[in-house]
């Protein structure tokens, strides 16, 4: 068998990683690509036989403290013969001493220990079709929240910096953002994209499942209603509630895994995961 050979996707061809991610059923957003190329754009790999593309990787580097893993795909017809492995072996190099977070599939759990990745907590989808319910009057257009608001509210859920992620995530044609403000403070904010079914929420950040409730009400009004997926944090037994109050059914889960500590995050206030791919 010819020789992997392992190269950086350019950031117009990280679309091949979403392709592929597509194809194994994970329903990436319609503009994930360009939005996921921002943080890190020397984080996707490819692994190519004879030119052809047979592998993906992605280790996004937020800072010189956290990385998160996704696209970790083999296509099918060359898995068992040390493809995937190596550019595992790639992406944890590019990492370097950063903590590396993850969301892998369930199963996969014991040979991401052996890297020395540890459970976290489960991810759970979950998904459904509901009607567009009335938009709230007291929720607002995300962009026309202060963005050092946002950026410091995300500081309380997510282990890095991200500014120039977020703000492309919020800005982004498709994506719709909304926020809650209580006594002129954020209470909740949320956005929903389109993706290849549906549309998906996330992030999802609020205070108390009320606040969630309301941007999830007007971020449904905004995109119409359908079918919509929505990430849950397993630990966060109000966002599960939430997820099943507004009917939709567990669609699969993920392990969330990290490879050292972090820093204290507020979990309790995560109604819906950003990405699988980039945390």
């Amino acid at each position: 068998m010819s020789d992997l050979q392992i190269r950086n996707l350019r950031p117009e061809e990280i679309s091949i990683a979403i392709d592929w991610a597509a194809a194994e059923g994970w329903n990436p957003g319609l503009s994930d690509a360009a939005c996921f190329a921002i943080p890190d754009a020397q984080g996707f790999f490819v692994g190519e036989i004879d030119g052809e593309p047979v592998a993906t990787v992605s280790c996004v580097n937020y800072d010189d403290r956290f990385a998160f893993l996704g696209f970790y795909i083999v296509r099918e017809g060359f898995r068992g013969a040390g493809h995937g492995l190596r550019i595992w072996n790639a992406a944890i190099a590019h990492a370097g001493s950063r903590v590396i977070g993850l969301d892998g599939v369930v199963a996969q759990q014991d040979n991401y220990r052996k890297s020395g990745f540890q459970l976290a907590h489960a991810n759970i989808r979950y998904g459904g079709t509901i009607a567009a319910p009335p938009a709230p009057a007291d929720v607002i257009a995300l962009d026309r929240v202060p963005f050092a608001l946002v950026e410091a509210d995300d500081a309380t859920v997510f282990p890095a910096p991200r500014s120039a992620f977020l703000r492309a995530w919020i800005k982004t044609p498709g994506h719709i953002g909304r926020a809650l403000l209580r006594d002129g403070k954020l209470a909740a904010w949320g956005v929903i994209r389109p993706c290849r079914n549906g549309t998906k929420i996330g992030p999802l950040v609020a205070d108390d499942r009320a606040a969630a409730e309301r941007v999830v009400q007007a971020l449904l009004a905004s995109a119409g209603g359908g079918e919509v997926f929505l990430d849950v944090p397993a630990i966060n037994r109000e966002a599960i509630a939430l997820a099943e109050a507004l009917g939709l059914k567990p669609v699969f889960e993920t392990a969330r895994m990290y490879t050292g500590p972090l820093p204290p995050l507020r979990i309790d206030r995560v109604f819906g995961v950003t990405s699988f791919e980039l945390g």
